[in-house]
C-alpha cells in the first residue's frame, strides 16, 4: 500500500468506493484503508450477507478502463489452481463517471497483514520462515504453468528500454518465457501465512520476473535480498533468472528517472554490474 493521495483524487476515490459500496450491497466495516499507487486503488473492509469482505476499487481515465488490467483479477480466479494462495473474487461492477472508468472488486477478506503497508520497498527484514518461502516457491511453480495468452512484459519493450538503461549492444533476446504473477513485490504478500493479492496484471513475462521483482525491491535489506537468493536459487541463478533480473532494473532505473525509490538506485547499479560480470 502507498500513502493517502492528495485531497481531491482522495475524495473522489473515497465518494466512489462508498457508491461501489451501494452498488455491490455491501456496508463499510471500519475506517481501515488501503491505496495504492498515487490514489489509483482504494481498498476498504466491508460486511456482506455472506459475511466479512474487502472492496478494491480501481480507477482509470476512460480510455484505459478496459483490457488485461482491467479482467486480470477474473481472469485470475478462472485460470489460477488452487496450489496458489489469493483471496477468491465474488463479484465486480464497473461504470464511468466524468472523465474516469471505475471497477469495483469484492473479494474473501483477509486478515493477515501485508508484509509492507508503505509500498513495495523493503526496508526491514520480514519475520517469515520455511513454511512461508516454502510456500512461496510452491506458488511461483504454480503460476508459470498455468497457459495464457495475456502478456505482462512484451519483447519490444525491452528492446527500447534494456540498451537505454543498461548499455548499448546488450542482448535483449529473452531466453525463456513463462507465466508471471506481474507485481510480486512485498505490499502484495502477507504474513504469517502467505496470500498473493492484486492479479491484474498477471501474464507471460520473461521467466524468473517474479523471483527478480521481491528481490529488487528487497535490496536495501541484504539479509533478506541473501536470503531470497538462497530459497529462490533455482529460479535466479540461471541464464534466465540473470537475465529477469536485469529486465526488472531497467524498469526500476526508468521508475527512478521519473522519482520513485530514488534511494534504491545505488544498490541496484551494483547489482547490475554484477549481473552483467556473470553474463561475460
Amino acid at each position: 500500500m502507498y500513502s493517502e493521495p492528495e485531497i481531491d483524487t482522495a475524495t473522489r476515490m473515497r465518494d466512489a468506493h462508498t457508491a461501489a459500496a451501494s452498488a455491490l450491497a455491501v456496508a463499510l466495516d471500519g475506517e481501515r484503508e488501503a491505496w495504492g499507487w498515487r490514489g489509483r486503488t482504494l481498498g476498504r473492509p466491508v460486511t456482506s450477507v455472506s459475511g466479512n469482505a474487502w472492496l478494491r476499487l480501481v480507477c482509470a481515465p476512460v480510455e484505459k478502463a478496459g483490457g488485461k488490467i482491467w479482467d486480470g483479477p477474473q481472469e485470475a480466479e478462472r485460470f489460477m489452481p488452487p496450489a496458489v494462495p489469493r483471496p477468491h473474487l465474488q463479484a465486480w461492477h464497473t461504470w464511468t463517471d466524468g472523465g474516469n472508468g471505475y471497477l469495483a472488486e469484492l473479494y474473501d477478506r483477509i486478515t493477515d497483514p501485508t508484509i509492507t503497508t508503505d509500498g513495495p520497498l523493503l526496508r526491514s527484514a520480514p519475520a517469515v520462515g520455511d513454511t512461508w518461502w516454502e510456500s512461496l516457491g510452491t506458488t511461483l511453480t504454480a503460476v508459470a504453468a498455468v497457459p495464457t495468452d495475456r502478456v505482462a512484459m512484451r519483447q519490444e519493450y525491452l528492446d527500447r528500454a534494456m540498451p537505454h538503461y543498461l548499455g548499448d549492444g546488450f542482448d535483449t533476446t529473452v531466453p525463456a518465457w513463462s507465466t508471471a504473477h506481474g507485481d510480486l513485490h512485498w505490499a502484495n504478500l502477507t504474513q504469517p501465512t502467505l496470500t498473493v493479492l492484486d492479479w491484474e496484471g498477471w501474464g507471460v513475462a520473461p521467466t524468473g520476473y517474479d523471483a527478480a521483482v521481491l528481490h529488487a525491491y528487497s535490496l536495501l535489506v541484504p539479509e533478506t535480498a541473501a536470503e531470497i537468493r538462497h530459497h529462490l536459487g533455482h529460479i535466479l541463478d540461471t541464464p534466465a533468472g540473470r537475465f529477469a533480473e536485469l529486465v526488472v532494473a531497467t524498469e526500476l532505473l526508468q521508475g527512478i528517472e521519473r522519482g520513485d525509490h530514488t534511494e534504491l538506485e545505488g544498490p541496484l547499479r551494483a547489482r547490475i554490474s554484477h549481473l552483467i560480470e556473470l553474463r561475460g
